[in-house]
């Protein structure tokens, strides 16, 4: 299984090769968390550090889950109350960290580029939870894994990513990541919340959902990102609902076995009807939960292997 990577910033540095790596890994992960025994210790004896400079559930269980499963002893750092609020710097932070000796560092930011700042000052393996509107790389994944096994391959479907891309972190590492796959990408969302030029990146662009959405194999929807936006993005969220938000007739459009994710958390009757995101048929929304476990212990378990090597390395240069 070939992955050489330190850390995991982003999804823009992996190759195709090192995206299967993590997604096989984190296939046998599955079948474990189904299990009556669900630990494993490829972590045994490393410490896992959860730094979440913004708010996160979801996220922030899944690493802890993950760490716990395999092994780690895992601390969760509460940064609202840190020495952050009282005017320590990011570069002081990873001075502090140092002195600890972690093994695994996981972080959320609200700023672009703060984790790989970390990355530079720290002397562990970093992943990335999310910085800014830069890039989720986990969540990009745990989406390719979830279709991955309900599709059976990932390559060569017609995939639309629907509502706020301007603000959404994860549809850009969704982007990187199913455009590496040869998967063609479709974007539907009002002009007020797509970038400009992103047909560049090689995807298709609708402001219609219907249009957008006619015979596709994945149907992605985004979460409005208000704590983002600093004007007025939408009219309303009913107008929102009526033109961007998924319900039957508009889903009718795409392929029948089309199946339905989303990232969550979830704004019912606003992104996407209820029944919708509840229909075992159609929806796999629950699953991507559940992947989001195995990816990120397939994640964690690889760079812990490349950090036990390059200290390995480092005992017998010295």
């Amino acid at each position: 299984m070939t992955f050489s990577h330190a850390h995991l910033l982003g999804i823009e540095p992996l190759a195709p090769a090192d995206i299967t790596a993590i997604l096989d890994l984190a296939d046998e992960y599955v079948a474990l968390n189904r299990r009556d025994v669900k630990h494993a210790d490829a972590l045994k004896g490393l410490t896992q550090i959860n730094m979440f400079f913004e708010n996160s559930t979801r996220t922030q269980a899944s690493f802890e889950l993950a760490g716990k499963r395999l092994g780690a002893d895992v601390m969760n750092m509460a940064m609202q109350a840190s020495s952050i609020k009282k005017g320590e710097t990011l570069i002081d932070t990873a001075m502090t960290l140092n002195a600890m000796h972690p093994d695994l560092l996981v972080v959320r930011h609200p700023h672009s580029g703060a984790v790989d700042l970390l990355a530079q000052k720290v002397r562990c393996a970093v992943l990335n939870a999310g910085d800014g509107r830069h890039e989720h790389p986990t969540q990009a994944l745990l989406d390719a894994l979830t279709i991955r096994r309900a599709k059976g391959r990932l390559h060569r479907l017609n995939i639309a990513i629907c509502g706020d891309i301007a603000h959404s972190r994860v549809a850009r590492s969704n982007l990187l990541l199913l455009g590496k796959m040869e998967n063609r990408v479709r974007l539907i969302g009002p002009p007020t919340l797509m970038p400009a030029q992103m047909q560049d990146f090689g995807v298709e662009v609708y402001d219609d959902m219907r249009e957008g959405l006619k015979d596709v194999d994945v149907v992605m929807m985004l979460r409005l990102q208000k704590e983002r936006m600093d004007g007025g993005f939408i009219p309303s969220e009913r107008e929102y609902y009526h033109r961007y938000g998924l319900d039957g007739e508009k889903l009718a459009y795409a392929k029948e076995d089309a199946i339905v994710m989303h990232p969550g958390p979830m704004n019912r009757g606003v992104e996407i009807d209820g029944e919708i995101a509840d229909d075992i048929n159609r929806s796999v929304i629950q699953d991507q939960v559940e992947m989001g476990v195995a990816v990120r212990m397939a994640a964690m378990d690889l760079l812990a292997r490349n950090l036990r090597a390059r200290r390995a390395e480092a005992v017998e240069g010295a």
